[in-house]
């Protein structure tokens, strides 16, 4: 059975943190899908400047976490910071938790994770500059390049996008994770 990922994003998110996931995930057979607040095209971020533009597959009021078999989210500092004030990313988000499947987080996405309330509790990692709030939010935060706790895997910038990608699709060929929780 073809497995499907949503990968949930909005305008200013990492370009790095969107297209390299989604192509190591593309290129093992996953289907993956963007997923936005809204239709049409998002705008990337590319390190210091606006980059490309992406097409938006679904708005989030077209799907749910029931759709997909893992949900990656990539980071930025606009893109994260917008869409932890969407009740319905956050939604989506914590679905994801509670139907005990894959969830991968990139650099500031950690900002989306801890307004859905899904890591107490969780040891994870994130961009250094948010340490604090990870670890106000009530996760241990740890300085590695990909961090997994029971399906639920992290890194913290573009750079550990090789390890991030490779234990994101480790994760989700084994499926859902019976400890993985909100």
């Amino acid at each position: 059975m073809e497995k499907r990922i949503a990968i949930l994003a909005t305008n200013g998110f990492e370009e790095s943190e969107l297209a390299s996931p989604k192509s190591a995930m593309e290129k093992e057979g996953f289907k993956v899908d963007i997923v936005s607040l809204e239709k049409g095209k998002i705008k990337s971020w590319d390190v210091d400047n606006w980059g490309k533009d992406f097409k938006v597959d679904y708005s989030l009021d077209e799907v749910s976490a029931k759709d997909y078999n893992a949900l990656v989210l990539p980071g930025g500092v606009i893109n994260p910071d917008k869409l932890r004030r969407e009740e319905s990313a956050l939604i989506f988000v914590r679905d994801f938790f509670k139907q005990s499947k894959p969830v991968g987080a990139i650099c500031h996405a950690a900002w989306t994770l801890i307004n859905a309330e899904v890591v107490k509790g969780r040891t994870m990692t994130s961009f250094n500059s948010i340490r604090k709030d990870v670890e106000n939010a009530g996760a241990l935060w740890v300085d590695e390049e990909v961090v997994v706790d029971e399906a639920f895997v992290t890194s913290r910038n573009p750079d550990d996008l090789p390890a991030f990608n490779a234990k994101m699709i480790e994760e989700i060929k084994e499926g859902k994770h019976d400890l993985q929780h909100a």
